[in-house]
Formats: structure tokens, sequence, C-alpha cells
């Protein structure tokens, strides 16, 4: 039997994750994800897919992040005809993230070619969507869910079960068997122990071969319990200021764990009680898909919420903003009031209005709670950017800008070490490293082989690796 693998997305990289398997000519994919970054480059490494989804006999989907799941519907669209396995809740939260993805391709498409007419001397150019809403839909008709630790075949002679990766709700580890020659373990995106809401990473089966995330390969995080002490911390900034709190979140895991946070200092009467604005239609149908998937939540969430009936995501001061119109009239409200809001990465959606209105007033805050990839504008606002550009014009960097680190769902290098460490190292051959920008990635190759790993490999993109 002969095995390779082979990466065409996420090799120095922490966007476009498209991993495979190929097993007696037969190809599995694991993840599917669109690549972020400049607007260009973007487009064009998005819209032509550097393999044959034709050949692709099965796909398997660790979780439905954007820059996992979001080119499902270019895979679909250019000829794939197999199962996507998932667990439940990843297959309810890609739906809403594909079909806000068409939304808001079609809406930025629509501003750019309008702002390109009207000032031609900024040279905007208006992408085509790469997919429309009824192409988005496509995928769907493809899943079959799995629950975590429930063995699915998704080809003949391999067995996978899903683990659960304490990263966002639903998000797995993919550990599969092949025969009884391999087993190989996929990380997805790994997370960290003590996260609110979801349950902490789980320990896999022995594996001969893992192929792990790099995020944050080069980085120590905050502890967890500080998260809610920095937020607190810039809440009472905000309304000693009568300032906005402006927080370009992830509509998936990051805005509920904000709102849960948030909910938890106001019981605890830790911080003044603000208006709240979740201005996302993702955010507000994402957070409707969390109160359906209890499963996915741990013990502190159950105790505190669950049993005792009470919404963790819905308060007197939270407003769910859906309407475009609705959107625009926050702009109009006086005094302090903290506004989240998608893209995560600042690059498109109703974050840039939001930004292009408060980002000159010193007196407010630019909260960053994620990680920001690499030429993407919140990457420029975590490096104190002077300047940056939205729709093609210059605004003035004078809000403050706070970096949350706390807020990591990615489990940082010591972390991840110790994540490792628990899992059968005497069996364990080498570690794939993928989904990390160069830096991390050299620095976490050398913790793990400082913690006994034999054969530790940052994947290139296109290379091919026999597993023997």
């Amino acid at each position: 039997m002969a095995i390779k693998y082979f990466s065409h997305g996420a090799c120095r990289e922490v966007t476009g994750s498209k991993h495979f398997l190929e097993i007696d000519g037969r190809l599995l994919q694991i993840d599917c994800g669109m690549f972020q970054g400049r607007r260009e480059e973007s487009y064009q490494k998005n819209k032509q897919l550097p393999f044959d989804p034709r050949a692709v006999q099965a796909l398997i989907l660790t979780h439905a992040h954007f820059d996992h799941s979001g080119a499902l519907p270019i895979l679909v669209k250019n000829g794939y005809n197999g199962n996507i396995h998932s667990t439940s809740a990843s297959r309810d939260i890609a739906q809403i993230i594909l079909l806000d993805s068409a939304y808001i391709q079609k809406k930025d498409f629509e501003i750019l070619q309008e702002k390109a007419a009207k000032y031609p001397e900024r040279k905007l150019t208006a992408y085509e969507p790469l997919y429309s809403a009824e192409e988005a839909i496509q995928p769907l008709r493809h899943f079959v869910t799995s629950d975590y630790s429930r063995p699915f075949r998704p080809l003949d002679g391999v067995t996978a079960e899903f683990y659960d990766a304490g990263h966002i709700l639903g998000s797995a580890m993919v550990h599969l068997a092949i025969g009884d020659r391999l087993c190989i373990g996929f990380s997805g995106d790994l997370g960290r122990r003590g996260l609110p809401i979801i349950r902490d990473p789980e320990i896999m089966p022995p594996m001969d071969y893992l192929v792990l995330e790099g995020t944050y390969g080069n980085r120590l995080h905050k502890s967890i319990g500080m998260a809610g002490e920095e937020l607190a911390d810039i809440i009472r900034k905000a309304h000693s200021r009568r300032s906005k709190i402006i927080i370009p979140a992830f509509t998936i895991e990051r805005t509920q764990e904000i709102i849960y946070l948030i909910h938890v200092l106001q019981q605890e009467k830790k911080i003044p009680v603000l208006p709240i604005f979740i201005d996302s239609p993702m955010a507000v149908n994402a957070t409707a898909i969390f109160k359906i998937h209890p499963e996915c939540f741990d013990n502190e969430m159950l105790a505190r919420f669950t049993t005792a009936n009470i919404d963790p995501f819905g308060f007197d001061n939270i407003h769910y903003v859906v309407s475009a119109q609705e959107s625009k009239e926050i702009n109009n409200f006086s005094g302090p009031a903290i506004i989240i809001s998608a893209s995560g990465m600042a690059e498109s959606g109703r974050i840039l209005h939001h930004l292009s209105r408060h980002i000159e007033n010193p007196d407010n805050i630019v909260a960053i709670v994620g990680f920001m990839a690499e030429n993407t504008l919140g990457r420029r606002l975590v490096e104190r950017a002077r300047e940056i550009k939205i729709f093609g014009r210059a605004y003035k960097v004078k809000a403050e800008i706070a970096t949350l680190n706390a807020f990591s769902a990615h489990a940082d290098y010591a972390e991840t070490c110790s994540w490792l460490k628990q899992h059968d190292l005497k069996r364990l051959k080498k570690v794939f490293l993928v989904h990390g920008e160069d830096d991390g990635l050299n620095n976490l190759q050398h913790e793990l082989l400082g913690i006994g790993i034999p054969q530790v490999e940052i994947v290139n993109y296109g290379d091919s690796y026999e597993l023997v």
C-alpha cells in the first residue's frame, strides 16, 4: 500500500488549509479553506484550485472556520461529488459561514464597483464573487455528520474518528487508521485548556504520523483567566471616556466568548453596563446555533447557565443587529458602547464601516481579540500602522489599539508541547507542521524536537511526503 501526504494550503502561512492523503491512488482531502490576504492575491489563489476536485474521493472537515471551509463551494462547483464528513455542529456553522461569505462577496463587489465609478483616481478593482448564494448551498448536500469518538469510514480500508479539538464549537481532530498499517492524525486547529463555553482538547489514540498546526509556534499566551480581566479593563476605560470599543471578531466562537464573558462580568458586578451591539447577521445566526448544541459545552457553562435555564447570550443591554439600516444607525448612538462586528481580520464586512467612522478618534478603543494573518488590515492595526486604507481612502490611526492576547483560541507552543506529551511518543515517527508563519514554525520545530519527537518537518506547498 502506497501512502503519500501533501498540502495545497496553510504551508508557511495561516490560511487556506487544504491537506491530502493519497492512498493507493485514492485521494482523501482534509479541509478546504479560503486563502485570506491581499485582495488581488487572495482572489487569484482562490479562483483556481491547484488540483482536480473530481479526483478527490472524500473530504473531512475539521471545523467550520472560513480558512478551513470557505472554498467548499469552489470545490463542488468544479466537480467534487463525494461526501463531506464533519461533526453536526461544524455542518451547521459551515452553512452560515458559506452563505455569509457569498453575501459579503456580492456586497463588496457592489460597493467597490460604485466607489470605483465615483472615485476613478483611487484605481479600485471590483472582484467578482467567487460563488453565489445558490452555489454556497451546494456543499451542504454532501455533508455526512458523526459525533466525537464514533468511527466512520471515509474510504474503504480507512477508519476515521473525531476527537474534540477545543478550538470552536464542533471543532475536531481527526484520527485515521489505514488498514492495519498506519495511523495518522490531523490536529485541525488545536485549542487551549480552559476556554470559555467549550470542552478542553482531547487526547488521540496512538499515531505514526501527526499533521500539526503551528499558528502560535513562537508565542506564549497570557492565561485564559486574564481574558476577562483585560476585557473588564477596556470596558471600564471606555465608560470613563464615554467612548466606543470596536471589536473585529470572528463570528464563530470569539463573538460568543466575548458575550459570555461580558455576561459573567456583569453578573459579578465587575464592569459598568454598556450597550452592546452585535453587528453581524452571521454572528446572530451563529449564536442561535450555539444554543442548539449544548453537547459541546464544558461543565462550567452547563453549571452557570444551561442547568439554570439562563440564556448566556441574551441579556438586557445586548442588541443583535441584522439589517444594514440598523447597522448604520449604530454610528449615530451617542455615549459609550461596545460594537462587535465581522470580519475577524477586518478585511471585509461591516467592521470596515465602523472602523472608518471611529478610527480617527483618540478616545475610542479598537480591541484585537484574535490572530491576524499577514497582509490583512487587522495585522496592520496590530503592528500599530499610523495610517490605514479602507475602500481606497486613507485614515489616520488615532484610536487606542488594544491587543488582548489572552483570547486566543489556538494553543501556544508550550500548550502544544504539553498536549502532545500526553500521547504515545514512542510510536510517533514524525510530525508535519502546517498553518503557521516561518518564525513560529521554526520555533515550534525546535521545541518539539526538544521533547523527544524524532522528526519534525515544516511542510512546503505541493511537496509530497511518503508515509511508511
